[in-house]
């Protein structure tokens, strides 16, 4: 039901772009970049909580974090999309275990963070603000909260960050944009608009965000952790980040899908941390 739906909208948008293919590119944005999940549910509300929780801004963007004191490391975990910091749950959990200072935050337009849309570029600001007020040494980032932490590692470097941890993240926005017009059956003339739009509002066309390609220069350590049977990232993207990220290690896993919530994962993290 939910592809059909997608395709009468992208059969909308197409028909739009026959008139205006400006206003093509203003509505197929703003569907792209308007998040329909990842509000704080009554049952994740609890455990967040009983934290500490302070405001950052980015601009006139509210950035909730959440805070979970510790003597070791500060560790920043960034989430991915229609996501908030509460899927960090079992997570946070072990790394308060073993004593690590720990930062969760909500991505704009997530969460209890403001703003009404969101986009990598805008979170990588967001997740590089939070990095600087807490002097983060380790981000975990899933998702698209891996590519946006490393689009905000590139351009800000250096910075306090030594370690990386992209579990599932897509390689290029390129793909995320041809994977999202497919799903939506747009028509050249929409894909042609969108370009124009990322061009004009960005600076560059899509395929320059290449968060695999930016990762060559990228000093920190890197762990790349990508599952076989991912259906939302494809594998591809995490041998593309495996080829590009010189100072990393890639780990292939197979079952637990684009979450990547098990105790095998949070082993390899553990252990990644602890060297």
């Amino acid at each position: 039901m939910a592809k059909q739906i997608f395709k009468s909208i992208g059969k909308a948008i197409n028909f739009t772009s026959i008139l205006s293919p400006k206003l093509a590119a203003h509505l197929s944005i703003k569907l792209f970049s308007t998040p329909q999940k990842g509000a704080i549910q009554n049952r994740d509300s609890k455990f967040l909580k009983n934290t500490i929780q302070e405001d950052a801004f980015y601009e006139n963007i509210k950035i909730k974090t959440y805070r979970w004191p510790g003597n070791k490391d500060t560790v920043l975990l960034a989430h991915g999309w229609e996501s908030n910091a509460n899927r960090w749950k079992d997570l946070i959990e072990i790394l308060k275990l073993q004593d690590y200072n720990i930062i969760a935050l909500d991505a704009p337009a997530h969460g209890n963070s403001g703003n009404k849309t969101f986009n990598a570029l805008i979170y990588s600001e967001c997740i590089y603000t939070v990095v600087k007020k807490f002097n983060v040494s380790v981000i975990i980032g899933h998702s698209v909260g891996g590519m946006a932490s490393v689009f905000g590692e590139f351009k800000h470097k250096p910075t306090s960050v030594k370690k990386l941890i992209l579990l599932g993240a897509p390689a290029d926005f390129d793909g995320v944009f041809t994977r999202y017009s497919q799903m939506m059956g747009y028509n050249q003339k929409v894909i042609n608009a969108m370009n124009d739009y990322v061009l004009k509002h960005y600076n560059h066309l899509p395929e320059y965000y290449s968060a695999a390609n930016f990762s060559k220069s990228i000093k920190a350590k890197g762990l790349i952790i990508h599952d076989k049977k991912d259906r939302i990232i494809p594998f591809s993207d995490g041998l593309n980040f495996k080829s590009n990220y010189s100072n990393s290690e890639f780990i292939a896993t197979k079952g637990f899908g684009h979450g990547l919530k098990s105790e095998a994962i949070y082993n390899y993290i553990l252990e990644f941390l602890e060297v």
